[in-house]
Formats: structure tokens, C-alpha cells, sequence
């Protein structure tokens, strides 16, 4: 028999890494346009709950 220890989502992260969470990005659609470099990302959450980055 394994144990699993619970690990909260603070302890996988590092410290000094910014943090953000998907659905505060995305509009009611799931939709949020990300610009790195004056090019534009379109950031999807899928009705299976995944991320996708597309460009």
C-alpha cells in the first residue's frame, strides 16, 4: 500500500514565481489574449478543463 501526501499548490511553487489563475485571465468564454513581443496569444480553457496557447 502507498501513502500519497497531500501537497498544497504554495509548496510546488517557488516563491518568486508570479502566479495567476486561468479563469480570472479568461472572460465567461474561457477566451484571454496574452502579447509577448508585440505578437498576440489566444489563451482557450477547453471544456475539459485544459489550457491551450495558441497563436
Amino acid at each position: 500500500m502507498t501513502l500519497m501526501k497531500e501537497i498544497s499548490l504554495a509548496e510546488t511553487m517557488p516563491a518568486n514565481r508570479p502566479s495567476y489563475d486561468a479563469r480570472s485571465m479568461t472572460g465567461s468564454d474561457g477566451l484571454a489574449q496574452i502579447v509577448l513581443d508585440e505578437k498576440v496569444y489566444t489563451l482557450r480553457i477547453t471544456k475539459a478543463g485544459k489550457l491551450i496557447l495558441t497563436k
